[in-house]
């Protein structure tokens, strides 16, 4: 496996082999395992990211692109990057209930592979950046608690006494005993889940729209036939 306004320009285009779910809350899959579908969801993650590599590598290799080991000149790496992530205006857009605004293209190859494995490319994105960013806004509604407003303020007196110059940027030992002397982190750790099962709750259509099309997924990339070329990238090469 995208821009946030507020943020990087793109913030989904990590690399192409990647399903960017790092850092989002865990979601089981919906459906039990099936014929060639592994059954722990580790294997399954991989199982995902293998189908989107071979396919993302077959389409760049139908338009003549392969990655390469050696350095592109501008032009062939922009190419290149129009080929994987798409070009002209993104037709794909999410606001976040945290304000952030995610973007993506549905043509490249990238997104053709996730077409492939997915389905409907609206769907499947709205579904992906909203289960991805649960935690990021559990921890947002968290944040404006009048509960953790305190916490925070006992914190910041603790790392920026009275009278004292006040740090831009505590020692991290300084930071974790205030946290734990103010209260802080057992209030956030309080708060946070509580957050995340009222947003999950909010969110119940995404979810289970996520694990709809993620098993549906699983099953295509269980089906794919065995490649007829390697599908990672060169050694010294990531893509893009």
């Amino acid at each position: 496996m995208f821009r946030a306004a507020s943020r990087a320009r793109h913030a989904l285009g990590v690399a192409a082999a990647s399903l960017l779910l790092a850092g989002c809350t865990t979601v089981g899959s919906g459906a039990p395992a099936k014929s060639g579908v592994p059954a722990t969801e580790a294997a399954r993650d991989e199982l995902l990211k293998a189908a989107e590599r071979r396919l993302v590598a077959d389409c760049l290799s139908a338009r003549g692109l392969t990655p390469a080991a050696r350095p592109r000149a501008p032009d062939e790496d922009r190419a290149f990057r129009a080929a994987l992530f798409g070009a002209g205006p993104r037709e794909l857009s999410v606001t976040l209930a945290t304000g952030a605004t995610v973007t993506a293209h549905t043509d490249g190859c990238l997104a053709t592979a996730r077409h492939r494995l997915y389905g409907d490319q609206h769907r499947w994105f709205r579904a992906q950046v909203t289960v991805d960013n649960l935690r990021a806004e559990a921890q947002d509604r968290m944040r404006a608690d009048p509960v953790h407003r305190a916490a925070l303020a006992r914190w910041t007196g603790c790392v920026a006494p009275p009278g004292r110059p006040r740090p831009d940027r505590p020692a991290p030992a300084v930071a974790a005993r205030c946290a734990r002397e103010t209260g802080l982190d057992s209030v956030r750790a309080r708060l946070e889940s509580a957050e995340l099962v009222a947003v999950r709750a909010l969110h119940r259509d995404e979810l289970t729209t996520y694990r709809q099309l993620r098993d549906r997924a699983l099953r295509r990339a269980a089906e794919l036939p065995a490649p007829t070329h390697p599908t990672h990238p060169q050694k010294g090469h990531t893509l893009p």
